[in-house]
């Protein structure tokens, strides 16, 4: 469509003029090279930038030569930057990459981690892992999050305004933890137990009534607790920077006021992600759904699916963190990725989304929200290929902002 061209050639403009608004230190160092594939030009990462800046007598390819008894690859980044949903924010994130055994038939093992304190008077700290065994025989998936989150919401379904914004104060403690037993090649089964809490819940309505929030019922503690079963096939090469390869996760998780649950109530969680590389320069395409019901009962309402409070909190780009929210959500996105430079040290990255959903309380899906947008990648450190990403995304009604990770979307 005609529209894209200076849409795009907007996008990143915005994006190279944004790079000047963050401070980046980075702290990067490699203890083993993780296998990756031999390229007639080196790559070079970030880390090679500061040496060659600071004039190293450490030869850059030097750091791709370490003991093999050591496995461990991590990538730390103190920052500032900005985000829709937090304004200005001093984090820092990081993420750790292993693997368990030297066989090749073992995935690679992360954690990812991080704590911010923003100008919205946000405190999060926030630790996610993926752990495989020796020859994938087990795996172990777990996410823990406390956050002091004062946060707009906007009420329930896709019809919502920008103006319909109520701020909602609360504390939040969040335990995840499913092990995964390997049933064939790459097929596991897991039992989890899942733990959300909020309280010290309220809400500034300023001079609303009867808001979405007071209609569906709130309550000043809330707690979710119950365990899950989950299926789970993950033939990715790399859990940080896919290049190949499938994720599909699909999980039924059942609250019972048997272990502490308010209410009893179940929901269902299908997260499939498809990995193309469509050549050797690492230009690969890929797609991504994420769809959550709320299938019996009544969840909390800060329980319920919305924007970009999957476990990584990035799905809906474009969109503010919980600018929509509803007992059942449906979402579709892909994304372009390649390279910029030959030694890949700069990336960059085209995508699209669309998401959906009900309206309450009819339970109808009645309105798409699509979000786009375009980014720059920054190799960060080339042996884990954990990328800096830098998007800027489009919604609807003027929606839109830009949105970092350290690590790939999905």
């Amino acid at each position: 469509m005609p529209f894209l061209c200076p849409t795009i050639i907007m996008i990143l403009k915005k994006i190279f003029s944004l790079l000047f608004c963050f401070f980046i230190f980075s702290i990067s160092f490699s203890q083993d090279t993780l296998k990756h594939q031999k390229d007639s030009i080196p790559q070079k990462d970030f880390i090679d930038v500061l040496h060659q800046i600071f004039k190293s007598k450490q030869n850059a390819n030097d750091s791709t030569k370490h003991s093999a008894k050591n496995k461990y690859q991590f990538s730390i980044l103190p920052g500032v930057g900005y985000t829709l949903q937090s304004s200005f924010v001093v984090n820092v994130s990081g993420n750790v990459v292993y693997k368990n055994g030297n066989n090749d038939s073992t995935n690679y093992s992360a954690l990812v981690g991080g704590v911010a304190y923003t100008a919205k008077q946000q405190l999060l700290f926030n630790l996610q892992s993926d752990i495989w065994s020796n020859k994938n025989k087990w795996n172990f998936s777990g996410d823990f999050r406390v956050y002091k989150y004062p946060q707009d919401t906007y009420g329930l379904g896709g019809y919502t305004k920008e103006t319909d914004a109520i701020l909602v104060n609360y504390t939040f403690l969040r335990f995840y933890e499913t092990a995964f037993k390997r049933i064939n090649k790459n097929l596991f089964l897991g039992v989890g137990y899942m733990l959300d809490k909020h309280w010290n819940v309220t809400q500034d309505k300023k001079e609303l009534t009867n808001t979405d929030f007071d209609l569906y019922g709130h309550k000043t503690e809330s707690i979710s607790s119950g365990f899950c079963i989950n299926a789970l096939s993950d033939t990715r090469d790399n859990p940080i920077n896919a290049y190949s390869g499938i994720y599909a996760n699909i999980l039924f998780r059942y609250n019972t006021t048997v272990l502490g649950s308010n209410d009893n109530w179940t929901s269902g969680l299908i997260d499939i992600r498809k990995y193309i590389k469509l050549d050797r320069k690492s230009t690969v395409l890929c797609f991504w759904t994420y769809d959550w019901f709320v299938l019996y009962g009544k969840a909390p309402y800060l329980d319920l699916p919305s924007t970009a409070w999957d476990r990584f909190n990035n799905f809906g780009r474009g969109y503010t963190q919980s600018r929509f929210r509803s007992p059942k959500m449906l979402y579709l996105e892909s994304e372009l990725r390649f390279n910029i430079t030959k030694n890949k040290l700069i990336g960059g990255a085209f995508f699209g989304n669309v998401q959906s959903y009900s309206e309450w309380p009819s339970n109808k899906f009645e309105k798409i929200l699509p979000g786009y947008g375009a980014g720059i990648r920054l190799k960060f450190n080339k042996h884990s290929r954990t990328n800096l990403a830098l998007d800027y995304a489009f919604g609807i009604n003027g929606s839109g902002g830009i949105f970092v990770n350290l690590g790939e979307v999905f």
